[in-house]
């Protein structure tokens, strides 16, 4: 009789991204291209392995003020709730309302890169999101209050030695709400995350990192339960010419 092993089960998956990433990272010569195929790589990684209420892509995120976010290489967004999500000229935009998570996806970590990812992060959450009550059969429940947008980077490598040190740690605490990264993986070295409780970072080192940051995110998504009830309205007065903006 065949003997399964969750030991072997997980470690492949780790190696899978792992190996994927550095394929990349040695077969592309063009940083543009090397960054597409990274980023490639956690697309596949989030949309094959996330629940599917739940999807990841390439993305700007707008706000019905009509303020975007500059471009984020993955978006973990609500596809079940959402009512809609545009597609551009190859490009695809999100409502804030429906984002969960943000991250950059580079092909190494150092100061520059993360720095890069908060300014990336601190423009998706400074966009306004709205929150609607939520019928139901027997009346109303109150508006859900916003969830948290988790922020984060996702590389292959660092360009720090050790990988994941006190140069690392130091740049995440210095971050402030609106560009906190709050999670993020380093393949070949470790993951890292933020306890919102406390506010301190856990830097974890060691086996099978892309796999335990899966988990890790997982579990965060898990408690950020659903996305508010978006108002559509407030969209669908882009529609209207602007005398009639103040109608009801």
């Amino acid at each position: 009789m065949t003997q399964w092993s969750l030991s072997t089960l997980l470690s492949e998956l780790h190696d899978e991204i792992q190996q994927g990433l550095e394929r990349s990272r040695k077969a592309f010569g063009h940083p543009g291209t090397k960054g597409d195929a990274s980023e490639g790589v956690w697309l596949g990684l989030l949309n094959k392995y996330l629940p599917e209420r739940y999807k990841a892509a390439k993305a700007h995120v707008v706000d019905s003020n009509g303020m975007f976010s500059d471009q984020i290489d993955v978006v973990v967004f609500d596809r079940q709730y959402s009512p809609f999500i545009f597609h551009y000229q190859d490009q695809t935009i999100i409502p804030a309302e429906s984002v969960y998570a943000c991250f950059e996806a580079k092909q190494a970590i150092n100061a520059h890169e993360v720095e890069y990812a908060m300014e990336k992060v601190a423009s998706v959450r400074r966009l306004h999101r709205t929150s609607l009550p939520i019928p139901h059969a027997g009346g109303v429940f109150p508006a859900k209050p916003l969830i948290p947008i988790y922020g984060g980077i996702l590389t292959f490598e660092s360009d720090w030695k050790p990988g994941m040190g006190e140069p690392l740690e130091r740049l995440l605490e210095s971050g402030t709400d609106d560009n906190q990264l709050n999670i993020g993986c380093v393949a070949a070295h470790g993951y890292f995350m933020r306890d919102s409780d406390s506010g301190n970072y856990a830097i974890l080192a060691g086996r099978k990192p892309a796999t335990a940051f899966l988990f890790r995110l997982i579990a965060q998504l898990q408690f950020s339960g659903t996305v508010p009830m978006i108002d559509v309205q407030a969209y669908a007065r882009w529609l209207m010419p602007t005398e009639a903006t103040g109608l009801a």
